[in-house]
C-alpha cells in the first residue's frame, strides 16, 4: 500500500472531505505534493521551508513526532491561488481543503521520508 492508498483511506479525510470521490483524492494530494508537474516533494518541501515552516518540515521528515502545520500556514506557503485553483477544480470549499491538508501534509511527508530523508526523486 502506497502512501495514497493509506490517506485515501483515512477517516478524517474520508469524513472532512466527503464530496470529493476517493478517487480523487490521490489527485489533489499529487497537486499539492507538487507530483503534478510542480517538482516533486523535494519543492512542496522548498516552498514551506522558505515560508519559514522549516522546523515543522524537519519534524516531518525526521524520526519523531510531526509538528502541526494550521491550515492559514499551508495556505501562505503554496499560495492561496494554488489552493484557490485546487478547491475549485475538486468542487471543495477552500478552508475544507485547506483544513483536511493541514491535518494530512505531515503524515504524507513523515510517510514519504521513511529513513528521516527524502528520497532523491522526490
Amino acid at each position: 500500500m502506497g502512501i495514497f492508498d493509506s490517506l485515501e483511506n483515512s477517516p478524517a479525510i474520508r469524513g472532512a472531505l466527503g464530496q470529493l470521490e476517493a478517487a480523487v483524492l490521490p489527485v489533489v494530494l499529487n497537486e499539492v505534493l507538487g507530483q503534478g508537474g510542480q517538482g516533486g516533494l523535494n519543492t512542496i518541501v522548498a516552498k514551506l521551508e522558505q515560508a519559514g515552516l522549516g522546523a515543522q518540515v524537519k519534524s516531518w521528515i525526521g524520526n519523531g513526532q510531526n509538528l502541526p502545520i494550521t491550515a492559514d500556514q499551508l495556505r501562505a506557503a503554496l499560495g492561496s491561488d494554488v489552493v484557490k485553483q485546487l478547491a475549485a477544480r475538486f468542487n471543495v470549499p477552500i478552508d475544507q481543503l485547506s483544513e483536511v491538508l493541514a491535518q494530512q501534509l505531515p503524515q504524507a511527508v513523515d510517510h514519504a521520508s521513511p529513513d528521516g530523508k527524502l528520497p532523491p526523486a522526490a
